[in-house]
């Protein structure tokens, strides 16, 4: 889906401008998302597997939740909401941790540069994976993978993972270890 996303300057900061996500992508704007890793007390985190018809990295396993901030929208309402219609899960601010941020800039092609700010969250939640419902359009598969395992599968190609770097993935992990206490 097309919306309106704020651009963002070097810092970050919002610069006034709005433009589509598509133009945003064209042009390689810098904008902003948010991503939600889920995971339980049984140290299991929700993976999610990215829709075939995904532009960028179709059937790939992913965060848990993740999405576009849109124009005007404050990170932690664009996590909430997207939380809710990738997985059908009913969140509230008070179960996301905010753990901090990461930029990352990706050609996929001349027409699809995907430079963004990814506002990071975490929330342990003891989901049960039967009753979560996915929006077809965005996620094709999710499935609850424990920790450990997440851990030694993301640097293996034959896992498909989103390559969002193990500097991301390093620190994701130590957090959600921090926090659950694995």
């Amino acid at each position: 889906m097309d919306e309106y996303i704020d651009i963002l300057n070097a810092d970050g900061k919002k610069t006034g401008e709005t433009c589509l996500k598509s133009e945003a992508h064209k042009k390689g704007l810098f904008h902003a998302s948010a991503h939600i890793w889920i995971f339980n007390s049984a140290k299991e985190v929700i993976i999610q597997r990215r829709a075939a018809k995904k532009d960028t990295f179709p059937n790939l396993w992913d965060v848990s939740v993740a999405g576009h901030i849109s124009a005007d929208e404050q990170p932690i309402v664009s996590a909430l909401r997207e939380v809710e219609e990738e997985i059908g899960l009913q969140l509230s601010e008070n179960d996301l941790h905010f753990i901090g941020t990461s930029k990352k800039k990706i050609k996929h092609h001349k027409n699809l540069i995907d430079y963004e700010l990814h506002h990071i969250y975490i929330c342990e939640n003891n989901f049960d994976l039967n009753s979560l419902k996915i929006q077809l359009e965005e996620v094709s598969e999710i499935k609850k993978i424990s920790l450990k395992k997440l851990i030694n599968s993301i640097n293996n190609p034959l896992n498909n993972f989103v390559p969002h770097g193990n500097d991301y993935y390093t620190f994701v992990f130590n957090e959600i270890k921090k926090y659950n206490c694995i």
